[in-house]
């Protein structure tokens, strides 16, 4: 047995606890591992097909020899190794020679090491290099790094599975072809790159923020490293006000943990929650960088987003009805972003200040957006002003579709009593 697998742990307990240290493992140092592995070689798809098959040897061993004080570093010098063999099996060109020697000199160094630095965020900045096509950065932040599979990708970024699959590939195989190095940027590149790692950490806490009961390890787990990134971020470019932004944005939407599900389980949205529920000392967080972003002369997407979590805040907890200005901050971001998902918020803010008729139109232009299809909060807010207009019939048809998409039980059923209030159409004659 080679010395990254001889037997220098403890015992596992059998297969079940053998699993369980994997899966911890998985959730808190997978991008660690991958970054580690991609730093030198920069072929991600061979990283993370070598760092599978070290789980899978993992699983084999560790029942039988006991997990390793460092798990972490078993499984790099493992994945180190897988990939030195599927290079030599590959090609005996002298470019795999080159790479072989590459790799085996660092093997020894990798393999001795007790502790493995989180190299996370320096991956996260490399996956944003100018070179890799802009649309995808992201979700190779969020596939490389944060171990995201192509189907939640694709929701977070209303694309089809299948397409973002297609894409995240070319992605990697470019990154390989052409070298692009995964080396931790100079710090004068950040802010180019900020964007990016942005979005990524956004789409990441949203896919948290979606277990909304906590009973979902990962998810859970991805909520909290989300903001503990986006935190991180805000210390390394504090001069950045959309760094500032998003972990303000981020910090309001948690603070509402609590308050998402009665004692039930029951979805309660926002404009019924108990703000008593809510996190105070998070909130004050989030207000303070807001007001610190706001000082540094420039305004952005995640600051208006903060500001409008910000607004809701202030008309929970003082009854002042402020949804002019939550409509003006909307307006201020759709002609930022263009995007469909702001434009379906909006929506419902018109129908408070100007009636459900008018936030109908403002949705007309969205009609023939396919993104939109199968993202069910157009469904749901659609159905929900349809209802306000009397347009009964088709309101029972788009919360029909709504809850077909919906995966949540409890936004499920919140929809179901919804539709249920209804009134019917008469069909006794």
């Amino acid at each position: 047995m080679n010395r990254a697998e001889d037997n220098q742990g403890y015992a596992c307990g059998g297969d079940v606890q053998a699993r369980s240290t994997a899966d911890a493992v998985a959730r808190r140092s997978y991008g660690k591992l991958i970054a580690y592995l991609v730093a030198r070689t920069r072929d991600v798809a061979a990283a993370e097909d070598a760092l599978s098959e070290a789980f899978a040897s993992a699983l084999q061993h560790w029942p039988r020899d006991g997990c390793p004080a460092n798990p972490e570093a078993w499984l790099l010098a493992v994945a180190r190794r897988k990939m030195i063999d599927s290079t030599r099996k590959r090609s005996t060109n002298e470019g795999a020679v080159a790479e072989i020697q590459l790799l085996a000199e660092e093997l020894n160094f990798v393999a001795a090491e007790t502790e493995i630095p989180d190299h996370r965020l320096a991956l996260m900045f490399a996956c944003a290099h100018p070179a890799i096509e802009p649309g995808v950065r992201a979700p190779l932040i969020l596939q490389v790094v944060l171990g995201l599979d192509a189907k939640r990708i694709a929701s977070a970024f209303l694309a089809s599975p299948a397409a973002m699959g297609k894409r995240l590939v070319r992605a990697k195989n470019k990154i390989r072809e052409a070298g692009i190095p995964f080396s931790i940027p100079e710090r004068t590149e950040l802010p180019g790159r900020l964007d990016t790692v942005l979005d990524a950490i956004y789409a990441a806490f949203s896919e948290g923020w979606s277990d909304a009961t906590g009973t979902d390890v990962v998810r859970r787990d991805l909520a909290k490293e989300a903001i503990f990134l986006a935190r991180l971020v805000a210390e390394l470019l504090p001069e950045q006000p959309e760094a500032l932004g998003l972990s303000a944005l981020l910090l309001h939407a948690e603070a509402r943990h609590r308050a998402r599900r009665t004692s039930l389980g029951d979805y309660v949205p926002l404009v019924e929650q108990d703000p008593s529920l809510w996190d105070t000392q998070m909130i004050d967080e989030a207000e303070g960088l807001l007001r610190r972003a706001g000082t540094l002369g420039s305004i952005g997407r995640y600051q208006l987003e903060a500001s409008l979590q910000s607004a809701h805040v202030y008309r929970s907890r003082t009854g002042h009805a402020n949804w002019a200005e939550v409509a003006e901050l909307y307006d201020a971001l759709l002609a930022l972003t263009h995007s469909p998902v702001v434009a379906v918020n909006r929506a419902l803010a018109i129908a408070e200040i100007e009636g459900a008729g008018a936030a109908l139109r403002s949705l007309q232009d969205l009609a023939g957006d396919t993104r939109l299809a199968e993202y069910q909060p157009y469904w749901a807010t659609r159905a929900e002003l349809l209802a306000k207009a009397a347009a009964y019939d088709e309101a029972l048809r788009a919360y029909d579709i709504a809850i077909g998409l919906e995966h949540d039980p409890a936004i499920r059923r919140f929809l179901q009593q919804r539709q249920s209030a209804l009134p019917r159409p008469d069909v006794s004659g």
